[in-house]
Order: structure tokens, then sequence, then C-alpha cells
């Protein structure tokens, strides 16, 4: 987690979102359709953890820093750059969404995926030299890598649209402790 560097591209594994659309649903914040409502159940309740990935990116040693994202992104993003004594800037509508999800409202989506929780996806930062071994190792274990943003020496995490253009979301992670 401490290994961030300067300049890394942070990386993101499968898709966001998903498991925190089913609990909108059990919740009734939203209305899915069966079908719909099935495949987000499925992430929350069966989730695919990455553990070949994981494996391979150690066993390379392409990744600086890792981190499942069980808290949201946000939150699991901001204990690497916390630990790294780094910042980022996170393009979040980059995040890679699933096909239930992107039937969803932009906003929903960018809040679901940037801070849902549960989706035991990797994040992970690496230099902007590995792109293409990345990118091959991700394909090589049948797993979709998708960079998201850049880590930088300013503190704190920057949420930006895809024109980079700042957003004002006020997001947080997970906390297991708050009341």
């Amino acid at each position: 987690r401490a290994a961030a560097r300067v300049d890394d591209d942070i990386w993101i594994s499968g898709t966001l979102g998903d498991a925190r659309l089913a609990l909108a649903a059990y919740r009734r914040e939203i209305a899915l359709d069966p079908d719909g409502l099935a495949a987000a159940a499925a992430r929350m309740h069966a989730p695919t953890p990455r553990v070949a990935l994981g494996a391979a990116l150690a066993e390379a040693g392409l990744a600086h820093a890792a981190i499942d994202i069980s808290d949201g992104l946000v939150g699991d993003l901001g204990h690497i750059l916390a630990a790294s004594q780094v910042g980022a800037t996170l393009d979040v509508d980059a995040l890679p969404v699933g096909p239930v999800l992107a039937l969803q409202s932009l906003a929903l989506r960018r809040r679901f995926c940037a801070a849902g929780g549960d989706d035991y996806e990797l994040c992970f930062t690496a230099p902007v030299g590995a792109r293409a071994a990345i990118r091959a190792l991700g394909a090589s274990v049948a797993t979709p890598l998708t960079r998201v943003g850049r880590v930088d020496a300013a503190a704190g995490l920057r949420l930006v649209d895809a024109d980079a253009r700042p957003l004002d979301l006020r997001l947080e992670g997970f906390d297991h402790f708050k009341d």
C-alpha cells in the first residue's frame, strides 16, 4: 500500500458499482428489473476475487501499490495515497461500469462506482512505462484492466470528469467505525 509513486498510473480491474446497485435495489432506493437485480446481486453475493491478477502483478513486479476495493474506491485508494504520502487525480467517468449500472443515471454511476463498496476488484498503481505489460498481463489472466487516474505530489484525491473538469462529489468509502 505504501509504495505508490508520483506519476504512477492508477488501474482498476473488472467493473465497479454493481454490489452497491444491488444494495440500493434491496433497500428500494431504485427499481431494477428481475434480470438486472439478479446480475447485480450476483456481484454482491458472489464477487470474483482477483487472486490470479494479484499474484501475476506481484510475480511480474509491475505494481508499486495495490489494494482490494472493499469499502469503495475513493476510500480504498485514499488508503494507498495516505500510506504513500502522495495524492492523485481520478477520472470518475473512466471508471469501468457493468451493463446493469450502465443503464442508470450518470450521477448514480459516478457515485456507485467511486464509493459503492463490496466490489472486491483490485486498484493498483504502476509506472506509465508499464502500460503495455499491464494490458498483456490482464489479458493473460482474463481480467479487464482500466487506467483511471494518475498519482501526483499534491495531497488528497481530486475527482474529475472525462474532460478533466473538477467534480464536486462528496464521496467517502465505507467506514466500519462510523455510527
